[in-house]
């Protein structure tokens, strides 16, 4: 089988699994590092004569990260999509499922049933805090409904403050952010590269946790380290 994946995590899901299979990736796709492959632009941006000329049997999708007119240009070409849908961490193990043992037709690997089970053995969260979670700045983005980073940060007892907003990333000024009665604000290394100095002095009167992006937003074998991982930085 001949994979192509449009979508970072996925493609670290299935070269975790069978790198073999893949013989396209995008330019974002950086796990694992080495990957041999060849680099079909953005997620946003694919070269879809490029990925065509893969001769791929299998193009892997996201609903968020990629634009439904370029997958429907690779499904008029005759080319087999399979675009996943993940909002929740349950999600995300299903799709995974779908992906690795449906489509791609492999052995269940072992990581996926770390991962389960890393999550499992959570124990149940405290009170929840109230947290603003930014994805970007210049303009500020932060999570709001329905998302898959805001579902983690629940089942670690962190209750995002824009869980009911009726957008799934809205722009919020900076100043409402900081009038909207968080007790904590969650800074991800990505999308947006927040760090140490950059970020938490735009939120001086709270705690910042600075936390690694790919075990909040990416759902692969990341999510065997993420539950540790993000405890850890959110204490």
């Amino acid at each position: 089988m001949r994979v192509v994946s449009l979508v970072p995590s996925l493609t670290e899901a299935v070269a975790e699994t069978a790198p073999e299979l893949l013989v396209g990736v995008t330019d974002w796709c950086t796990h694992p590092a080495g990957l041999r492959a060849a680099r079909i632009g953005g997620t946003k941006n694919p070269d879809v004569a490029a990925v065509l000329a893969l001769r791929p049997d299998l193009v892997v999708a996201n609903e968020e990260e990629n634009r439904e007119p370029d997958l429907a240009a690779l499904r008029d070409a005759g080319t087999e999509v399979l675009l996943t849908h993940v909002r929740t961490l349950d999600d995300a193990f299903a799709e995974l499922d779908r992906l690795l043992t449906g489509a791609c037709g492999l052995r269940r690997p072992r990581w996926l049933d770390e991962a389960e089970a890393a999550w499992a053995a959570l124990p149940p969260p405290r009170a929840p805090r109230r947290a603003i979670v930014p994805v970007w700045r210049k303009p500020w983005m932060v999570l709001g409904r329905d998302t898959f980073a805001g579902d983690l940060l629940a089942r670690l007892g962190v209750r995002n403050v824009y869980a009911d907003h009726a957008e799934r990333y809205p722009r919020i000024p900076l100043d409402e952010l900081n009038a909207a009665g968080a007790e904590l604000v969650v800074l991800p290394d990505e999308p947006y590269r927040f760090t140490a100095a950059d970020g938490p002095e735009a939120f001086a009167a709270l705690p910042a946790a600075l936390v690694d992006g790919r075990c909040l937003t990416w759902y692969g074998p990341s999510l065997v380290r993420a539950p540790a991982a993000l405890r850890a930085a959110l204490r």
